[in-house]
């Protein structure tokens, strides 16, 4: 049986989907701290078309944030095919990480997304509020599942409510959360 290449968004409109989202949920990482709160992204869009990327997560009720760069991996396609470019680690930006991040699924009012990879290792579910109906979480699950990601590995994210306001809150300026993470803690 031949496999069934991933569906995606196709037409996305960067624009519209600039801003902050909330994860929901997402497959654990050796590149986020197991224990993260309030795990959070802002993008924004630069004059060369390519995305500030700009992602956050409180640990121990300190602020641990990396930084970097997204773009079209194909500029002639209308696929919603970004590459994400990291340096790590991020007290000390030397090594080039680059990842996929590909649309599998948006909102038609781009409230909420579903985002994958071709390796299947990596998934996360995202929205514009640090919450997400039952229903809708699950529908994304669902198509998570027929893309073949295995979906009992996703792991929902704590939020508060209000969340952190910026930069709210005491920095973690050393890069703790980073070298925690790759320690698997």
């Amino acid at each position: 049986m031949a496999k069934k290449e991933m569906e995606l968004v196709k037409g996305i409109d960067l624009q519209r989907y600039m801003g902050r989202w909330y994860e929901i949920a997402s497959f654990p990482s050796r590149n986020q701290p197991k224990n993260g709160t309030n795990t959070r992204a802002i993008y924004t869009l630069k004059d060369d078309g390519t995305v500030h990327v700009l992602n956050e997560t409180w640990t121990d009720g300190k602020r641990g944030y990396i930084e970097g760069t997204a773009y079209k991996a194909d500029p002639s396609s209308d696929e919603a095919k970004l590459k994400v470019k990291f340096y790590v680690p991020p007290f000390l930006p030397l090594i080039p990480v680059t990842g996929d991040y590909w649309v599998l699924v948006l909102g038609d009012d781009y409230q909420y997304a579903l985002i994958g990879q071709p390796s299947k290792k990596s998934l996360w579910i995202l929205c514009r509020q640090n919450h997400l109906e039952e229903e809708i979480y699950n529908q994304l699950v669902e198509k998570a599942k027929e893309e073949g990601y295995d979906v009992s590995k996703l792991h929902k994210t704590v939020h508060t409510n209000p969340p952190p306001e910026g930069e709210e809150g005491p920095k973690d300026t050393k890069g703790l959360w980073w070298i925690k993470s790759i320690l698997g803690k």
